[in-house]
């Protein structure tokens, strides 16, 4: 038989639900073998929650001993056994905003304030303008701060001093001199909470400068250690404040759809159990903490349940109507719809798995936590609603169903179906220019990244690191790696030449910040001449600070550079023209191979990444998604439909982000291919209902009552997911904001692709076996 037989395909889709419904009759025929089901899925993912180890343990595997006999890598040459000097290893840094830090009060204030944060037990040392190493040819100390009782014109000495020191000005003093860093390093065995790492430090810090009011500071806390504590806090408020919202909203909203307070109760029993067993089970792969798991996981999958519930629901209640009891209406309903809710969870657990190919491991990690959550949703709602509907919560469900506000308001635009399909050629036209168009927007949107993306804007670590991009050139570095041959002498001028060059490469560069290396500390010492000439002095430097920057044993130095947070995409100009300055420096100097690294580089290398993954997740879910339906409906016409008003919603919100001044970005890609997996549920639902109308009605009415048999339940699931999104949009995290917008735009415009613009190419193209047509005919002519 073709595959574009529609007569074959009748027959044969309805053996397949025929087939469905028996597959699934246990769920209403045995309730007691249904109930157990659920209390032993609910056990394990209690469990989960509990003590996951105990079942984890069981599949570890026992520790490798082995005989020391395996080969061994040469080791490189040791160098000496001293701490190397680190500017980047601070786990918290410090802000102290302030003027008048060259005077004896302000030598006073900063001093004491030190004393006071070395005192706290947990801080192991912190280093600022004063700690820095010496800087001479005799190993003498030489504080940059005088004694306190110094003269106005010592202070200004060590001003000029300690902006010409290279380790201080532009590194701990901004330029401006207002702006200076403390580097704090914690020690961990005696940290007791969160809080001793932001707030007692900065306490601490504020007190001290207290009791000097005559010099006022401004204190801000920021690094690695206080932006991991802000986006854990943040996740944290945010998963339980937006499961709570989100879950009240859509369950009022179910309400005022169902009008019928026992309708939401079993229909809410799905999402429900369905969250509960996917972050419980979710625990065994210790997958918990991604940031998307926390809260967009538990939203999405109650969403994704909702929507196969309330389709269900719907049907229950019409069969309930027609006069059915509560078993056989939960059959019928099952035998009705159980094959499209399928499809749905089949081809939206597609798009969630398509994650699975993407570069990031958030990413990936939240696709599969999202194929599993999808896979035990679909069970929770085909399992909890027939058997509730069944108790004495389900009697009497169809009360209620006319006076409906949708099933109202339906009846009322049945007028629009008649006037979409009297002009399906226009509507058709219109609909491919239209996703065209929006996909031509679309394909404008450029990657970006920015670090601060992953914490509220108004927490103090971003305020701190929004001053620093302004004060010292950014928070984040880079770094130039310089390799050279062992033909090559490490204390050669040549070095020093090529360091050089370097850092007059990158001082060139605006957005680059106060390179720092070797040639930067010999250029601070006295002498006359050019500073290559000075490479014999390299020797002299103290060993801390000269190994910060020159590892001569494994033949390798550095230029380090600060890096601000305009957005990674802002630096690829900036990083090519310094690669090509590389090329040319490494083409004057044989035996030399200079690279740039650091995390600025690589997250700006990894740029393209981004939409590789989107092009990698978002097509091969557009494919198998389509293969499947094809397959589905035996039908390469039906699947070719299919393709616009599933594009058209993600068109138009690629569009949205264009118009908005947005990028894409990591959570572009989840969102982009979550929504598609969703948008494709509506189109299933038409086509399912569609195609069991096509065998005992004439083609254009079959269209005409899959729009009003599945109009209720597809507009009931879009208001219900739109109102779930939305409550995400009031999160202080921007990448939960930009996916909720998202989904919520492509749902909505989703709506509006299956209702108006696939009737109407269902119409045009689809096709209609001769003895409909010539049905259409006669009743035509009647």
């Amino acid at each position: 038989m073709p595959l574009s037989d529609c007569d074959g395909l009748f027959f044969d889709q309805t053996a397949v639900s025929q087939r469905f419904a028996r597959a699934f009759a246990w769920t209403v025929d045995y309730p007691a073998i249904t109930a157990a089901v659920i209390l032993a899925i609910s056990a394990f993912a209690t469990l989960g929650y509990v003590a996951p180890e105990r079942v984890t343990s069981l599949f570890t595997p026992a520790p490798v001993v082995t005989d020391g006999s395996s080969p061994v890598a040469r080791p490189s040459p040791p160098g000496p056994d001293v701490e190397r000097f680190n500017l980047t290893d601070a786990d918290v840094v410090l802000v102290v905003d302030g003027e008048n830090f060259f005077t004896s009060a302000g030598a006073a204030t900063l001093r004491e304030m030190v004393a006071r944060l070395e005192q706290l037990d947990f801080v192991d040392s912190v280093l600022w303008m004063d700690r820095v190493p010496v800087l001479n040819l005799f190993g003498l100390r030489e504080p940059l701060f005088p004694p306190a009782k110094s003269s106005e014109r010592q202070f200004a000495a060590a001003r000029e001093k300690a902006f010409r020191h290279p380790l201080v000005g532009g590194e701990l003093l901004s330029e401006d001199g207002r702006t200076l860093l403390m580097l704090v390093r914690l020690n961990w065995l005696f940290v007791q909470n969160d809080a001793d790492c932001t707030e007692k430090i900065k306490a601490t810090a504020a007190a001290a400068a207290a009791e000097h009011p005559v010099v006022r500071v401004n204190l801000l806390v920021t690094g690695k250690v206080p932006m991991y504590l802000a986006f854990m806090d943040s996740q944290q408020r945010n998963q339980k404040k937006f499961q709570l919202i989100g879950y009240g909203m859509t369950g009022l909203m179910a309400l005022i759809l169902f009008r019928g307070l026992r309708s939401v109760l079993i229909v809410a029993l799905a999402p429900s159990l369905g969250v509960f067993w996917s972050l419980g089970v979710l625990r065994y792969f210790d997958v918990q903490d991604n940031p998307f798991n926390d809260v967009v996981l538990p939203v999405l999958l109650s969403l994704v349940a909702l929507t196969d519930g309330v389709h269900l629901m719907v049907e229950i209640r019409k069969q309930n109507a027609t006069g059915l009891g509560e078993r056989a209406a939960a059959r019928a309903a099952i035998a009705k719809i159980g094959l499209a809710c399928a499809l749905t969870s089949l081809t939206t657990a597609i798009g969630f798995a398509s994650l699975g190919l993407a570069h990031h491991e958030i990413v990936r990690e939240f696709g599969w936590s999202c194929v599993l959550g999808v896979g035990l949703t679909f069970l929770a709602v085909i399992t909890t609603i027939p058997l509730a509907c069944m108790t004495p919560l389900g009697r009497n469900l169809h009360i209620g169903l006319e006076a409906g506000i949708v099933e109202r308001q339906l009846g009322r635009i049945s007028g629009m179906i008649d006037a979409i399909l009297g002009h399906s050629r226009l509507m058709s036209i219109l609909a491919v220019i239209t996703t065209l168009v929006l996909v031509g927007i679309s394909l404008q949107l450029r990657p970006d990244e920015r670090r601060s993306n992953a914490l509220p804007a108004d927490c103090e670590a971003i305020v701190a690191l929004e001053h620093m991009d302004d004060a010292f050139g950014g928070l984040e570095r880079g770094s130039v790696e310089i390799h050279w041959t062992e033909e090559r002498s490490s204390t050669s001028p040549e070095l020093i030449q090529v360091l050089g060059e370097v850092t007059e490469l990158l001082e060139r560069e605006t957005l680059i910040g106060h390179p720092l290396s070797i040639h930067s500390l010999l250029a601070a010492l006295p002498g006359d001449g050019p500073v290559e000439q000075r490479a014999s002095m390299l020797e002299l430097l103290p060993p801390p600070l000269k190994r910060a920057f020159y590892l001569p044993e494994q033949h390798r130095a550095n230029v380090t550079f600060r890096v601000r947070d305009l957005g990674i995409a802002t630096y690829g100009p900036v990083f090519i023209r310094i690669q090509q300055g590389l090329r040319e420096i490494e083409a004057a100097h044989s035996g030399y191979a200079l690279n740039l690294a650091g995390s600025a580089v690589e997250r700006w290398q990894n740029l393209y990444q981004i939409v590789v993954d989107l092009t990698a997740s978002l097509g091969s879910a557009a494919a198998v998604i389509f293969l499947v339906l094809m397959i589905a409906y035996r039908s390469i016409r039906l699947g070719l439909i299919a393709v616009i008003p599933n594009v058209f919603p993600l068109a138009a919100t690629g569009a949205f982000l264009v118009f908005s001044g947005q990028s894409l970005e990591i959570v572009s890609v989840c969102a982009f291919t979550v929504c598609l997996g969703i948008a494709v549920d509506d189109t299933i639902h038409f086509l399912t209902r569609y195609q069991e109308e096509r065998l005992n009605a004439p083609h254009i009415e079959a269209i005409r009552r899959a729009f009003t048999g599945t109009g209720t339940a597809l507009i009931m699931t879009t208001v219900v997911l739109v109102t779930g999104f939305t409550t995400v949009l009031f999160s202080d995290l921007r990448e939960q904001r930009i996916f909720a917008a998202m989904g919520g735009l492509t749902i909505a415009t989703a709506l509006f692709g299956d209702l108006v613009f696939l009737p109407a190419l269902v119409a045009r193209f689809g096709e209609a076996s001769k003895r409909n047509d010539i049905a259409e005919r006669d009743e035509a002519r009647g």
